[in-house]
């Protein structure tokens, strides 16, 4: 009798035990992905296969934005891109702190150090839009609000006014403004055109990009874009 009560008892306690340690997700099967579905649905390890491990420790990914605007940044989650950024040999020509886009590769890249550069995937001007020069950044915003031009409004007078800056804003969680025209470099909340030719002139990027370079760039910084 005595050795029923405590086999019983040992019973009991383990199934105390396993319901409570799946609750706190201790087993194998309870994976984080499992009791974090948002982590998954927004790409994280799974998003980036490969290159999850050292490559985005290396270039400054964030685990959070840390914006002034905080309420958007602990519900934002970051966009999974098909093409993650690189570090990759570069054109020596160019100094350290100079971004350059090439419009025909839809690339921008940050150049780190002579011959070195941080390779983003980004959005470009659509057919007809296309343009090329020399700029600085002459404004760094986050979360920025938006009023299209006038230009584009006579194009599309169905667009709004004004939009305030958020997770819904077309030009996503940061913005860098090129001085002398009415192009950005920005976020964006429609992360599928990211590689595509279908803005109107602005430079697109994945959020969890446009953050990254946004970190390094400082007002002034030189822009070169490529056709």
């Amino acid at each position: 009798m005595h050795r029923k009560a405590v086999a019983l008892a040992g019973l009991l306690s383990a199934a105390l035990f396993s319901q409570h340690a799946a609750a706190q997700g201790l087993f194998w099967g309870n994976s984080y992905e499992a009791r974090q579905p948002q982590y998954a649905a927004y790409g994280g390890q799974a998003g980036y296969g490969a290159y999850a491990a050292p490559q985005y420790g290396a270039y400054g990914a964030q685990a959070h934005y840390g914006s002034p605007n905080q309420v958007y940044d602990e519900e934002y989650r970051p966009q999974a891109s098909p093409i993650p950024r690189q570090l990759v040999s570069f054109d020596t020509r160019y100094a350290p702190g100079t971004i350059v886009i090439s419009t025909e590769e839809r690339r921008l890249y940050y150049v780190t150090s002579r011959g070195e550069a941080i390779q983003y995937a980004v959005g470009v001007g659509r057919p007809g839009f296309e343009w090329s020069g020399t700029k600085t950044v002459s404004l760094k915003r986050e979360w920025p609000d938006w009023r299209p031009p006038a230009e584009m409004i006579r194009r599309r007078p169905d667009l709004p006014r004004y939009m305030p800056g958020g997770p819904d804003n077309p030009l996503g969680a940061r913005a860098m403004y090129l001085g002398g025209t009415l192009y950005r470099i920005h976020g964006s909340n429609e992360p599928e055109t990211i590689g595509q030719a279908v803005s109107s002139g602005c430079i697109r990027m994945t959020n969890e990009d446009v953050v990254d370079l946004y970190n390094r760039v400082r007002l002034g910084t030189k822009v070169v874009v490529l056709r």
